[in-house]
């Protein structure tokens, strides 16, 4: 309470001083406690889904390429660019919103593969390997957006 009443009795212009040194001081303890995106479990697995997907439509003949694979590339990319637009929202609720865009998309993204593995554009190993990252990027999801407060 003493140091208080000294940078009242000192002037405004000192009390505006400290207090903004007092902001600054909060906000780097708040972004040193807060995760880097990139560093997000989630985030990476999100990643290597989409990565995967762009790697393997190279693969694909032109007429997969420009159905199927134009859209499976687009709901894979956007699963980790909806994780990383929610986890720049400054509203719990506001970041809950773009973590389900990011489960719908992770959904559709599931559609998607689903119908290249039936129209054998995708060999037993890559359907193996894409079975891995949904498996655990499925469940991490979940938690991440019921996480979220």
């Amino acid at each position: 309470m003493g140091k208080v009443k000294l940078i009242w009795k000192m002037g405004e212009d000192t009390y505006k001083s400290v207090f903004a040194k007092l902001q600054i001081e909060i906000k780097s303890i708040y972004y040193k406690l807060m995760i880097l995106l990139t560093e997000l479990d989630v985030y990476k697995l999100s990643e290597k889904l989409s990565d995967k997907v762009w790697y393997d439509y190279d693969r694909w003949p032109e007429k997969a390429q420009k159905t199927l694979g134009l859209q499976v590339i687009r709901s894979a990319d956007s699963i980790a660019a909806n994780i990383a637009e929610g986890y720049g929202r400054f509203t719990p609720l506001d970041r809950k919103r773009f973590y389900r865009f990011s489960r719908g998309s992770f959904e559709e993204t599931k559609a998607w593969l689903r119908k290249a593995i039936r129209r054998k554009l995708l060999d037993t190993d890559s359907v193996g390997e894409y079975n891995v990252i949904i498996q655990e990027l499925g469940p991490k999801l979940n938690a991440f957006i019921k996480s979220t407060k």
